[in-house]
């Protein structure tokens, strides 16, 4: 028996220079980048106040960002879920105060998840019946649910909002005083987050839907010849992603204690630059969980601490479009061709 090593194949690439290559990878670099910049000018920036920060700062745009990541992968895109969030939270807060000024939490999460879920299946539905891009009719509902909210719904902002949400907000994972008496905190709507990432890394992973959006993203053509139901994964993924939208809009209006019916416009390229950020294609087949949520990190970073390097606030979208254009050029470079 011959104990020699299997050799490479001619002309592959080294084994750790695949791995290098990875999204994650080349993402978790540049949060690691951008952390020792930070550091360097700012020592106080390692610090758990610094991280709760990030942590409570990731948490809307994480969960917007999982639902994104689903369309993606089945080669989709959907700029209307922050639309969807504005919709079902100020709904939902509407609603409860008009009927119901008492209800529990869960019955204002439930709420919001089947508002969102509704919205999201009538964006599937349109995709998938009318054979039109998403990015068109996702495009289309934005304005027409933000335009219902405003038309038919309410203009005002409600600061006084329901005792159920207040109250959810006052609640922290874990609180305590530094020895310079700051108080921090991470609050308990990050565990949302992370059950979040929890389901949608088994979806992606374990279920035959998940795995189907990969298929679907990839080619359509193909799928349907395997026998993949393309409707059902189209319907699912814009499904998901409502559901997603809805409950991240609850926990937006729940942090800021206030439902704003103009809130989260123009946030949508933020979170859809996270997920490409995580290795996510915007022509479909590819994504991960780990990716979405370190690209996230890195967006959340970069808007919140480019004014400790020195750079005006203007300049945001300038560094993080430079950000997306580097790391899809080197994502690019790392494909089979």
């Amino acid at each position: 028996m011959s104990l020699t090593r299997p050799s490479t194949p001619a002309g592959a690439p080294p084994a750790w220079r695949t791995w290098l290559g990875r999204p994650e990878v080349v993402t978790l670099g540049l949060i690691a980048l951008f952390c020792a910049a930070l550091t360097a000018l700012s020592p106080e920036f390692l610090t758990v106040k610094t991280l709760f920060d990030v942590l409570r700062a990731c948490v809307i745009p994480g969960i917007f960002a999982l639902g994104v990541l689903l369309v993606l992968a089945a080669g989709g895109i959907d700029v209307s879920f922050t639309a969807i969030a504005v919709f079902a939270l100020y709904g939902t807060t509407k609603l409860t105060l008009g009927v119901w000024p008492t209800a529990p939490y869960p019955v204002l999460i439930g709420l919001c998840l089947l508002i969102g879920l509704a919205l999201g299946l009538a964006n599937g539905f349109m995709v998938y019946r009318f054979s039109v891009p998403s990015l068109i009719v996702t495009i289309g509902t934005q304005y027409l649910y933000r335009g219902f909210l405003l038309a038919f719904i309410g203009t005002a902002h409600i600061m006084n909002i329901p005792a159920a949400m207040d109250n959810f907000a006052r609640l922290n994972i874990t609180k305590f005083q530094t020895a310079d008496g700051t108080n921090v905190s991470l609050p308990v709507t990050f565990l949302f987050l992370v059950g979040a990432a929890l389901l949608t890394q088994y979806i992606l992973s374990r279920t035959l839907l998940g795995r189907a959006a990969y298929a679907v993203g990839g080619s359509i053509s193909i799928a349907e010849r395997l026998g993949i139901p393309v409707r059902r994964v189209t319907l699912f993924v814009f499904g998901y992603a409502g559901l997603l939208a809805g409950l991240g809009g609850l926990l937006h209006g729940t942090q800021n204690r206030l439902a704003n019916p103009f809130d989260l416009v123009g946030q949508e390229l933020d979170v859809i630059a996270a997920v490409v950020l995580g290795g996510a294609r915007v022509t479909g087949g590819r994504g991960s969980v780990t990716g979405t949520i370190l690209g996230v990190i890195l967006i959340v970073l970069i808007k919140n601490n480019l004014v400790l390097m020195g750079v005006p606030s203007t300049y945001q979208k300038l560094v993080i479009g430079a950000i997306i254009l580097v790391a899809s050029g080197v994502f690019a470079r790392r494909e089979p061709r």
